[in-house]
């Protein structure tokens, strides 16, 4: 004879049934009722400032990557490690311990930043790699900036603001306005003096041309 529970008396009548029907019916609710809060705990990382940005590899400038840990509930985190991880090789740079790895832990706020990132010579995408962990818990993220040249994106060519020469087009106007003062000179000497006298030999025009935005002027 199988073991049973008594389940209910009701009305004099006793339902019964077998100890593992009611094993089997106490381990189906609990999974059913388990709390929301008594499910695995997890990270999640949130990027602040620096996803985007652009380093000037001139100027050594860049903007600092910020990052914020929170829990499932977005509630911030604080005492958590974040490691941030420059790339080895290609565009990427140092932080300010001089090496391509920083560990930074995070405020009462939740949040780690990466300071004094000086971005090296090579121009590209650079992607900066993000791993936080807190009591055994664990997330990681991607940064993704650029490494670009400053003086590139300035434009090629000389200015005479700059003191690198004179562009085709004003070299143009200043060929122009030459061959101008040299015909005036010649019509001059064709029809200039009066009465029958010989004909009045033409002042030779002066040109000056001035360094820097060029000027053309006749005296």
């Amino acid at each position: 004879m199988k073991p049973t529970a008594i389940l209910a008396v009701r009305g004099g009548y006793r339902l019964q049934a077998s100890l593992s029907c009611v094993s089997a019916l106490l381990v189906l609710g609990n999974l059913i009722s388990i709390p929301a809060w008594a499910q695995a705990p997890v990270l999640n990382i949130v990027i602040v400032e620096g996803e985007g940005a652009i380093n000037n590899v001139k100027q050594r400038v860049n903007r600092d990557p910020i990052v914020q840990v929170e829990d499932d509930n977005h509630r911030p985190i604080a005492g958590a490690a974040v490691v941030f991880f420059l790339p080895d090789q290609g565009a990427s740079g140092t932080f300010v311990n001089g090496s391509r790895t920083l560990t930074v832990t995070t405020d009462a706020q939740g949040r780690a930043t990466a300071r004094g990132i000086k971005p090296n010579n090579v121009n590209g995408p650079l992607q900066i790699r993000v791993t936080a962990s807190f009591q055994g818990l664990t997330a990681s993220a991607v940064i993704n900036q650029s490494n670009v040249n400053g003086s590139a994106s300035g434009g090629g060519g000389s200015s005479a603001a700059g003191g690198g020469g004179i562009s085709g087009k004003t070299l143009a106007i200043i060929l122009l306005v030459v061959g101008g003062a040299a015909a005036g000179g010649i019509v001059a000497a064709t029809h200039g003096g009066g009465g029958g006298g010989s004909p009045s030999t033409p002042a030779t025009p002066s040109i000056v041309i001035t360094a820097g935005t060029p000027s053309v002027a006749g005296k």
